[in-house]
C-alpha cells in the first residue's frame, strides 16, 4: 500500500544531453530558460519530452552568467534582476504556450537560489517577478529559508525541495562546490540521506547534526556524472518504501 507521494525533479537542458534518459524517471523538471544555459531550441525539446512522459514543467531562471554557469553571484540592481528572471520564465512560456503544454512552478537556479535563500532583497525581487506573472505557479524553495518565509507572506505557493545528490551545512545551506564533499555521487550514500529527510524529517549534515528538514520535492542535478544511475536508484527506493512519484 502506497502511503503518500513525493515528487522528483531534475534541472535539465543545461548542455548535458541526457534528458531523454531521465525524463520517463522524474515527475517534474526544472528547464534552463537562457540566463546560465538554453536557448529555444533546447527549451523546445526539453517541453516535448515533458509533455511526452508527463512530466510537470518548471522554469529554471539564473543570474544571466552563461560563462560561469550562473553559479557566481552576478552584481546587478534589483530592477535588473527582476527583468532578467521575468524574462527568462516568459521565454520558456512562450514555448510552453506554442506547445501545448502548461507551466508549473518556478525554481531559480545556482547561485540565484542560495543567495535568495538567505537575502531578504534578493528573495523579494524573485516573488515580486512571481507575482507579476498572475499565474497560480508554484516556487521550489529550500525548507527554513528566506525565501520560503517572503513567498508564504505573499501567498505565493510554495513547495519544501531537498537534494538528493548534494550534502548539506548545519544552516540548512547547501556545501560550497569548491568543497570535496559538496556532491553526493556514491547510490548508498545518497539512498541514506534521502531515506532520512522523508521517513525522519532530518538531514545529517556534515558537521554531524541532524537537523529538522521538510521535503516535498527531491532534486538531483541532472549534470551530476552520476545523474541517471542515482535516479533510477532513487525511484526504486523510494517505491519499495510504498511513496507513489508523482
Amino acid at each position: 500500500m502506497q502511503l503518500f507521494s513525493i515528487d522528483i525533479n531534475a534541472d535539465i537542458g543545461e548542455g548535458i544531453g541526457n534528458e531523454a534518459e531521465l525524463m520517463p524517471l522524474l515527475s517534474s523538471c526544472n528547464i534552463a530558460c537562457g540566463g546560465h544555459a538554453g536557448n529555444t531550441d533546447t527549451m523546445t525539446m526539453c517541453v516535448e519530452l515533458a509533455k511526452q512522459h508527463r512530466v510537470k514543467i518548471g522554469a529554471h531562471p539564473s543570474f544571466p552568467d552563461k560563462e560561469n554557469f550562473g553559479r557566481e553571484v552576478v552584481n546587478m540592481s534589483c530592477a535588473a534582476l527582476c527583468q532578467t528572471v521575468k524574462n527568462q520564465i516568459k521565454d520558456l512560456m512562450n514555448v510552453v504556450r506554442e506547445q501545448h503544454a502548461a507551466l508549473h512552478h518556478v525554481k531559480p537556479h545556482g547561485a540565484l537560489y542560495n543567495l535568495a535563500a538567505k537575502d531578504k532583497t534578493t528573495a523579494e525581487v524573485i516573488v515580486e517577478v512571481m507575482k507579476s506573472i498572475h499565474l497560480p505557479l508554484k516556487l521550489y524553495v529550500p525548507f527554513g529559508s528566506v525565501i520560503a518565509d517572503v513567498a508564504s507572506k505573499a501567498k505565493i505557493p510554495i513547495t519544501f525541495e531537498v537534494f538528493a545528490d548534494r550534502n548539506y551545512n548545519d544552516d540548512l545551506s547547501l556545501v560550497s562546490r569548491s568543497e570535496k564533499n559538496a556532491v553526493i555521487k556514491d547510490v548508498d550514500e545518497m539512498t541514506h540521506h534521502i531515506q532520512n529527510m522523508i521517513l525522519h524529517k532530518k538531514v545529517k549534515t556534515i558537521g554531524g547534526v541532524e537537523v529538522p528538514i521538510k521535503a516535498e520535492t527531491i532534486c538531483v542535478h541532472g549534470d551530476n556524472p552520476e545523474a541517471l544511475k542515482l535516479v533510477e536508484k532513487l525511484c526504486q527506493n523510494l517505491t519499495d518504501l510504498g511513496l507513489k512519484i508523482q
